[in-house]
């Protein structure tokens, strides 16, 4: 009895969230404005990452950010200095994600008239963020050479929920045993409409290429 009626807070918690997701993306889409939801896991470059690209297309169009972690407003304070952009820190409370109603609440005190793209930053967990909903129109997760091809395997949730996935840090390939091929195989054999880009924001790598998905994406 204990056990049934944990599965339906669970499935109750999940469809609350969803609801709250789907208002979220349609209210953003209304106002044409574009929010990607950035996963990875602690040290990947998500940060260097994201104020990389930031750079290169802040001219063009205007950029919000909205970095969540535990404790610290390290990240946010970093993407601030490094772009200029307006950026702010999501605190929440010590959890392992977001999820969409917290996403609203910082929406809210953010504001969203002022941008065409928001990137929203989530906490470094290869596990919890992906199982929820945060509102975001596209999943993006970032996967570092360093970390091994064989993260795919382990973590096959994070991978099936992403719309894009980059492979980060491709400057250090020469020092580790990452096998390219065996990584984007992985990848495509749980997501096989996921796009796979190699990048590095040291080298410059597979960047035109991020900045022409992410046009495409703000575009449609």
């Amino acid at each position: 009895m204990a056990k049934v009626r944990v599965i339906e807070v669970h499935e109750n918690v999940f469809n609350t969230n969803n609801l709250a997701a789907n208002e979220l993306r349609e209210r953003l889409s209304k106002k044409k404005v574009t929010m990607l939801n950035v996963m990875s896991s602690p040290g990947s470059g998500k940060t260097t990452l994201l104020s990389d690209v930031i750079n290169r297309i802040k001219d063009q169009y205007k950029i919000g950010v909205m970095d969540v972690d535990i404790e610290t407003s390290l990240d946010a304070q970093k993407v601030a200095d490094k772009t200029g952009v307006p950026s702010i820190q999501i605190h929440n409370g010590g959890l392992c994600h977001i999820d969409a109603e917290m996403t609203t609440k910082a929406i809210d005190e953010f504001g969203v008239d002022d941008f065409d793209l928001l990137f929203l930053e989530n906490i470094g967990n290869l596990v919890c963020p992906a199982e929820f909903d945060t509102g975001a129109h596209k999943n993006l997760m970032i996967l570092s050479v360093p970390e091994g091809d064989d993260k795919p395997l382990k973590y096959p949730l994070m991978f099936s929920v992403c719309d894009l996935v980059l492979i980060s840090k491709m400057d250090t390939l020469d020092y580790f045993d990452f096998d390219i091929e065996k990584a984007k195989e992985n990848i495509k054999n749980l997501n096989p409409n996921a796009k796979i880009i190699c990048v590095s924001a040291k080298s410059g790598e597979g960047m035109d290429e991020f900045v022409g998905w992410l046009k495409e994406t703000i575009n449609n």
